[in-house]
């Protein structure tokens, strides 16, 4: 396991912070109250998870998984905010009667498979790290997140967000933050905070493409399908295949990604606009698995993955760093000249990153 002197969890959550200030700045208090707790509710938080990590006040889990099947344990807030919350499903046990639970639970086993039988890998931490989930967290919370210990899910507010639960590839995007944690670390804030929220959608797609046997021309390369409400005019959070594309509402506002650097979002908001400008990697990975074809966890997943996880990856990594890792891994994969290294060439042209 390469740490990079040791991991640095971070507080990371799925809906970006863009959009709950737009709803909180909203005139109707059914939309402002929830967003504006929700954002409250993040920065407390955020600040619990620095001063944990600081002072490594978290314990480490005392119970490993068997080498080959996760240890998932789903627990319910009942709409409280003490964590994780009453134990409602442990492994093994049959589904129960609420819906988000069983959701929660599936969608650890999902991201623990991918992993698994794609990579070899041993869970988050690659030792047999238990995957703790908790539903139901706090009245109306509009996000989902990882907090370098476990995932928590919010409901949503009914009004913009649905149950956080509804898609899988959100429960693989934040459980792939903590992949991250363990690997290569990325620190979250500019490009490489950008880089850090593009793995987690890269893999949070490929778990919700393997899970459904999808090759990347059937998937639908969105992040958080599944989580808008009927009213709201969109489709997801994200669009991998097409950055700015995913919601266009008169709430929400549109989507500012940027497929490429031409688009490139200069901001100290968002750590940097990480939620915003994580498009550009993201839409060169789509570029280099539609042009690879197949199932998009083998070929340009494979090389991703390893780049993530190899060693070389430096913690504040630019975009261009990152991308002359990935030709440099796809060679040593597949060999030089073949159509994966030039498939990973052309989509970094494509979106406007210079390879050093």
């Amino acid at each position: 396991m390469t740490t990079h002197g040791g991991s640095e969890p971070v507080f990371c959550t799925v809906v970006p912070p863009h959009l709950l200030d737009r709803l909180a700045r909203n005139d109707d208090p059914a939309l402002s109250g929830p967003a504006r707790r929700t954002l409250l509710r993040d920065s407390e938080l955020r600040g619990r998870r620095r001063v944990t990590a600081e002072f490594r006040l978290a314990a480490a889990p005392a119970v490993k998984a068997p080498s080959d099947q996760p240890l998932r344990t789903v627990y319910d807030c009942a709409h409280g905010t003490d964590l994780p919350g009453a134990k409602v499903r442990s492994e093994g046990q049959d589904p129960g009667r609420d819906a988000t639970v069983n959701r929660a639970y599936s969608g650890l086993g999902a991201t623990f498979d991918l992993y698994l039988k794609a990579y070899r890998r041993h869970s988050i931490d690659d030792d047999g790290l238990p995957l703790d989930a908790s539903v139901h967290y706090d009245e109306g919370y509009n996000n989902a997140f990882w907090n370098g210990e476990q995932m928590v899910f919010g409901d949503g507010d009914g009004e913009i967000f649905l149950d956080f639960t509804n898609s899988v590839d959100v429960i693989g995007h934040e459980l792939t933050h903590g992949v991250t944690q363990y690997t290569a670390n990325l620190t979250y804030y500019g490009q490489p905070g950008a880089l850090n929220e593009s793995m987690s959608d890269v893999f949070g797609s490929l778990i919700k493409q393997y899970s459904l046997g999808q090759t990347a021309a059937e998937a639908d390369w969105l992040i958080g399908a599944g989580l808008l409400a009927p009213d709201v005019t969109g489709s997801a959070l994200r669009s991998m295949k097409a950055p700015g594309t995913a919601y266009d509402d008169d709430v929400l506002g549109k989507d500012p990604q940027p497929a490429t650097m031409d688009g490139y979002v200069r901001t100290g908001r968002d750590n940097g606009g990480v939620h915003i400008n994580s498009g550009i990697p993201n839409h060169a990975f789509y570029l280099v698995a539609t042009a690879l074809g197949g199932h998009a966890w083998e070929k340009a997943g494979q090389i991703w993955y390893n780049v993530l996880t190899g060693g070389e990856l430096g913690e504040r990594a630019f975009f261009n760093d990152f991308a002359g890792l990935t030709v440099k891994a796809a060679r040593e994969r597949f060999g030089d000249g073949g159509d994966e290294s030039q498939a990973v060439k052309k989509a970094w042209e494509q979106v406007g990153v210079r390879i050093l």
